[in-house]
């Protein structure tokens, strides 16, 4: 028996597994009526997420970089919601689609934070800060935390993080050099970035509890999507493993569909999926006092923005 047929086979305490699909983990639930915000939606990940909340009778706030493409993802899966633009990496259009989703009166039951940008060749700075860190972590920061009052009592917040966290600096966050300065490296600054996504989601469960709202991190598994177009590695590691080992979209949406939408988990924060199972983070994605010092630094971050 080959490995890949074993990490197909292989399902967890969930009943889900390496294999399961985003419409195989929704099967049978009922959405109507239901809000998801979604961002990055128009390509890959999101793209699959959007279509099967549609599928589910769910209502989908569209984020991505511009109105027409957020507008065009919609109509390409014949799903139902609105579009805004949400460019990430500029505070500004971040604060815009806050306003725009908030001026729509829309009560959201899941934000799914999927957009994200990886592993750039050259050190890029925006704003002062790491272009990865500030689009993956700082964009999302500033989105969830004006929307917060907008989640449903038992609304969820999804964080795309990624087993890359491991890839992370060794002491976790360069709070001295977060926009690595002093050397730059594409995978650690991407791994840096998704451990705050890790540690975002960490924290932000804290600040909910004893509310019935919820919030969790999760990985996808590796997925040959436009994702990684910036490195060519990338391109020629996937012509040769595409058939192999990487998830396709429905199985790499799988995991953020099961998060946001199963009833098992309506109790569950705090947590960092894989498969669809709880799954076991670095040490560095398990460090409380990181995650609530990545908060308060990234507030101050977004202060001076």
């Amino acid at each position: 028996m080959s490995l890949l047929s074993i990490l197909k086979g292989r399902r967890g305490v969930s009943g889900f597994g390496y294999a399961s699909t985003a419409a195989e983990v929704t099967e049978g639930l009922d959405l109507r009526g239901k809000t998801f915000l979604v961002t990055g939606m128009n390509s890959g990940l999101g793209l699959e997420t959007v279509r099967v909340l549609g599928l589910r009778g769910a209502t989908v706030l569209a984020l991505a970089r511009t109105k027409d493409k957020a507008a065009e993802a919609l109509r390409s899966v014949s799903a139902t919601g609105e579009p805004f633009a949400c460019e990430l990496s500029e505070p500004s259009a971040v604060r815009s689609a806050v306003e725009a989703v908030r001026a729509s009166g829309a009560k959201i039951d899941a934000m799914i934070l999927n957009a994200g940008i990886m592993a750039l060749p050259e050190r890029t700075v925006k704003h002062g800060h790491e272009l990865q860190f500030l689009t993956n972590h700082v964009g999302h920061f500033l989105l969830v935390t004006g929307l917060l009052d907008r989640l449903t009592d038992r609304g969820r917040v999804v964080v795309l993080s990624s087993d890359a966290h491991r890839g992370a600096p060794s002491q976790g966050i360069l709070f001295d050099d977060l926009s690595f300065a002093k050397g730059y490296s594409p995978w650690r600054a991407y791994g840096q970035s998704k451990l705050a996504n890790l540690l975002f989601a960490r924290h932000l469960a804290k600040r909910l509890a004893g509310t019935e709202q919820t919030a969790n991190a999760v990985h996808p598994g590796v997925i040959a999507t436009n994702l990684g177009r910036h490195m060519s590695v990338i391109g020629a590691f996937y012509s040769v493993a595409d058939s192999l080992f990487l998830k396709n979209v429905g199985e790499g949406a799988a995991t953020q569909c099961y998060v946001a939408t199963h009833p098992s988990l309506a109790a569950v924060s705090g947590e960092y999926f894989a498969d669809c199972n709880v799954k076991r983070s670095s040490r560095n994605g398990a460090d409380l006092a990181m995650a609530e010092r990545l908060w308060s630094v990234t507030e101050e971050i977004v202060r001076a923005l």
